[in-house]
């Protein structure tokens, strides 16, 4: 269900930014230059607001910064080509992105005492990485992974649905969506594992005999 909604804001976002991609290709920004702005835009907010439990800001300038995500890339269409380390950039950003929203929110739910939210948002910032180091390691010894029932975009949707709740007063929210989150990303991680594997198998497999 969630890829439908970001499927369908996907769309709807490209409308806006690619209008917006050609004036920064115009006065001579760059998509890598723009990758990195918005992930220390993302950084900030974390730390800024996130940390500090004011997850209404937060939820806002998080997403703002995160549109990013699709700007670079249709900035590099937009201009015609692409880069391998445009692609390596942009993935070890939203790395870095990812790690600071959940261990902001970590921090936060540690220092108030909520322990059980804060083991959450531990699973959730693990959890995160992991399936995306699944995905690369793979492709690195030439297997595809493309399956994942949660990937950055549901990740942040299901975050971002829970902070602007919590933010405008509904206090279990966002921990809902980080056990939510939690639990499908742990899912996900598995599924991720296992498909390589059967990858793995069916691509070593010995061939019909003659």
């Amino acid at each position: 269900m969630a890829k439908i909604f970001t499927d369908a804001a996907r769309i709807g976002v490209s409308r806006v930014i690619e209008p917006l991609a050609r004036g920064l290709l115009r006065i001579g920004l760059s998509p890598d230059a723009v990758t990195v702005l918005g992930t220390l835009g993302v950084v900030a907010a974390a730390i800024g607001f996130a940390a500090r439990g004011e997850f209404l800001a937060a939820t806002l300038l998080v997403a703002a910064f995160a549109l990013v995500d699709t700007l670079d890339g249709t900035m590099a269409r937009v201009r015609g080509y692409s880069t391998r380390f445009g692609a390596m950039l942009d993935s070890a950003m939203d790395r870095v992105g990812d790690g600071a929203v959940f261990g902001a929110l970590a921090f936060w739910y540690a220092t108030t005492g909520e322990t059980p939210t804060f083991i959450a948002a531990l699973i959730c910032l693990v959890a995160a990485q992991v399936i995306s180091y699944v995905k690369a390691r793979a492709q690195s010894v030439g297997l595809r992974c493309e399956v994942g029932l949660v990937e950055r975009a549901e990740r942040l949707l299901l975050v971002g649905v829970g902070g602007l709740a919590t933010g405008l007063g509904v206090g279990w929210a966002l921990p809902a969506a980080l056990w939510l989150l939690a639990v499908l990303s742990v899912f996900t991680v598995v599924q991720r594992i296992l498909h390589v594997r059967r990858v793995d198998r069916d691509a070593s497999a010995p061939g019909p005999a003659g």
